[in-house]
């Protein structure tokens, strides 16, 4: 049993006349969700490039105002989050019509307490290095300054949740669960597939700059592993979704409070 969890089966290669089809498949995935997204954040990065300002000088936040009117705005972020949690959807969505459970690509809910446990673990080995990582990242010049929020209103305290939480979702459910099953069906190996789920994460964090690129290949690389040798997709979900909490609402209860935070 620990063997099986550890070497989870993988899914049998796709017959040579079906493959075609996957590839369409996850062209369109991708060019509807975070394949475009890498795009813009390379446009974005070339951009950032090209101004007088040194990168470190520059700022980016990740969640901003979508409307000057209060109700319009808070009703903008939370069709944001809907989208992020539409995107996952629609990943898992493809695989269970392709007959791939949600128990095998580890969504089920029979090992809350060790998802949970694993998912902690995962947060403190990414999220403290990464830290550490971009402060280094911008004191060399390789990252803009990232600010978590931009929001300033009390109901941000609901939206910044559930943005974390659709970032969570849509990210590790697509570049891992969803692309790595299907690159499996293509033939791929698993270093092969590894590699290109950690740099379409890297990706779509450029604009962020060369560090924001690099942190996430290696979250990749590690995440990426980590499914591979489980099969359990919740504990990257949570972990993510740890990360990302602790950057956004720390942020918001922080800032104007702590002198260094930007």
């Amino acid at each position: 049993m620990i063997r099986t969890w550890l070497n989870p089966p993988r899914p049998e290669p796709l017959p040579v006349e079906n493959r075609r089809v996957v590839v369409v498949e996850i062209v369109l995935v991708f060019t509807l969700t975070l394949g475009l997204s890498a795009l813009r954040s390379l446009l974005s990065l070339v951009d950032s490039l090209l101004r007088e300002q040194a990168l470190a000088d520059q700022r980016v936040a990740l969640n901003v105002p979508q409307a000057t009117n209060q109700v319009l705005d808070f009703l903008r972020q939370l069709l944001s989050a809907t989208q992020l949690f539409a995107w996952g959807a629609l990943g898992v969505y493809l695989l269970w019509r392709a007959g791939i459970t949600l128990r095998r690509i580890g969504l089920d809910r029979d090992r809350p307490g060790g998802d949970a446990a694993r998912a902690a673990g995962l947060a403190a080995l990414i999220g403290i290095p990464g830290l550490a990582f971009y402060l280094v990242a911008r004191a060399v010049g390789a990252n803009l300054t990232v600010v978590p929020t931009a929001l300033d209103h009390w109901w941000q305290f609901l939206t910044l949740p559930l943005s974390a939480f659709g970032n969570a979702w849509a990210e590790e459910v697509l570049v891992v669960g969803y692309l790595i099953t299907r690159l499996r069906q293509l033939g791929w190996s698993e270093n092969r597939t590894l590699v290109a789920s950690a740099v379409l994460r890297g990706s779509y964090h450029l604009y962020q700059g060369f560090g924001g690129f690099v942190g996430n290949v290696i979250m990749g690389l590690v995440y990426g592993r980590v499914w591979q040798r489980t099969n359990r997709l919740w504990p990257l979900v949570l972990a993510h979704f740890f990360i990302d909490f602790v950057a956004f609402v720390g942020y918001a209860i922080l800032r104007g409070r702590v002198a260094w935070l930007p």
